[in-house]
């Protein structure tokens, strides 16, 4: 897998502006990629506790994969905000992990004042961080 994974700018601040938007709760969606198109997939967090834990809503999730599928785009990343803890994946993010072959960004708000975004792929219960260059 790729150890060094180049983001667009409007990329990174979608997703910022959308952990931004409600900061006390994980957001949670999909990314596609077709060329140097990337397109954002917000999708509604059903976890029983937001503030730590996302999942995505599996309808929502659907929906997505066959808009991504209908546009020509690939399955390139999920990505989850992290309101009070740092963007490194929790135990229960890596135990979750079901897609292995995409990127995993995770977008820590516990800055003040800032952000903090990472990238990993999640394989087999062990983390692989890779660079983000943004």
């Amino acid at each position: 897998m790729t150890t060094t994974v180049q983001l667009p700018k409007s990329l990174v601040e979608k997703v910022v502006q959308l952990a931004k938007a409600t900061p006390e709760q994980e957001i949670c969606g999909l990314i596609g990629h077709c060329d140097k198109h990337y397109e954002c997939y917000p999708i509604d967090n059903m976890a029983m506790d937001t503030s730590v834990l996302f999942a995505l809503n599996a309808s929502e999730q659907i929906a997505a994969f066959k808009t991504m599928q209908a546009s020509g785009h690939d399955f390139f990343a999920i990505y989850h905000s992290h309101p009070h803890s740092s963007a490194w994946p929790s135990h229960i993010d890596i135990e979750a992990a079901e897609y292995p072959e995409v990127l995993n960004l995770i977008v820590s708000l516990n800055m003040p004042d800032d952000f903090e975004i990472r990238g990993f792929y999640l394989r087999a219960k062990t983390v692989e961080e890779v660079e983000l260059i943004l």
